[in-house]
């Protein structure tokens, strides 16, 4: 099945994991363009393979990923990194040694030719976190886990991706810092960016996202829009985070 033009993401009756055996088990989930959807759970229940299947990251055995109608499921993560979609992965992996910008122009590399188009990318990342145009030259280890993760959002808009992938961007932080980063995924969303956001953290799913998956044993189990799930809702979801 084709997706809707207005389809950032479709997945569908997505099987994937490692070696002989399935992570995640028929899941299906839609992100309409501009919208941002969050996947929660409890750790273990394969939420992080999902994001890691939409990037090739895992081995696909059945099933569609589709963005804005293109099947990528057979591709090479380099394609599917090459605009299609990138990641912010839990942990942030920067090059530690590296400069804040180092970092930053590595998730433009397929761009490299396009000096243009990696300069506007490069000063829309330092607009909206200011911070890293004044910590350009900083080597990464010495930045707060905030600003390091600051770095790790802006390295995947450098790749100027069609649907941005974000794994647990709270975990770990300071309330400033994950008060930074909401703001700034807000503000992703006014510029019209289609997000899938990976989180523990009830809180800062509501505040971003238009719609909440919740997964458990590999498996979608439900479904709920974060203004109407009320104090039931959330004891729900609570639930099944354990």
């Amino acid at each position: 099945m084709k997706t809707e033009p207005n389809q950032a993401l479709r997945i569908s009756s997505l099987f994937a994991g490692y070696g002989r055996f399935d992570v995640v088990r028929d899941i299906s989930l839609r992100i309409e363009e501009g919208e941002a959807v969050a996947l929660l759970g409890p750790n273990g229940a394969g939420k992080t393979t999902v994001l890691r299947a939409i990037m090739g990251l895992v081995k696909h055995r059945r099933g569609t990923i589709q963005v804005f109608g293109t099947e990528i499921s057979a591709l090479p993560t380099h394609r599917i990194a090459s605009g299609y979609a990138a990641i912010a992965p839990e942990g942030r992996r920067l090059f530690l040694d590296q400069s804040v910008e180092d970092n930053l122009m590595l998730g433009a590399l397929h761009l490299r030719r396009d000096k243009a188009r990696v300069q506007a990318l490069i000063e829309s990342v330092y607009e909206l976190f200011p911070v890293l145009l004044d910590y350009r030259r900083r080597r990464s280890a010495f930045l707060s886990g905030g600003e390091q993760q600051m770095v790790a959002i802006g390295r995947m808009l450098m790749s100027d991706p069609q649907v941005l992938l974000l794994d647990e961007p709270s975990v770990a932080l300071s309330p400033v810092a994950v008060d930074i980063v909401v703001k700034a995924l807000l503000e992703l969303r006014k510029r019209g960016a289609s997000l899938l956001l990976v989180e523990q953290r009830i809180d800062v799913a509501v505040r971003i996202c238009d719609r909440l998956y919740i997964m458990t044993h590999g498996e979608i189990v439900d479904e709920m829009n974060p203004d109407t799930i009320g104090h039931e809702g959330i004891g729900m979801i609570n639930k099944y985070l354990g």
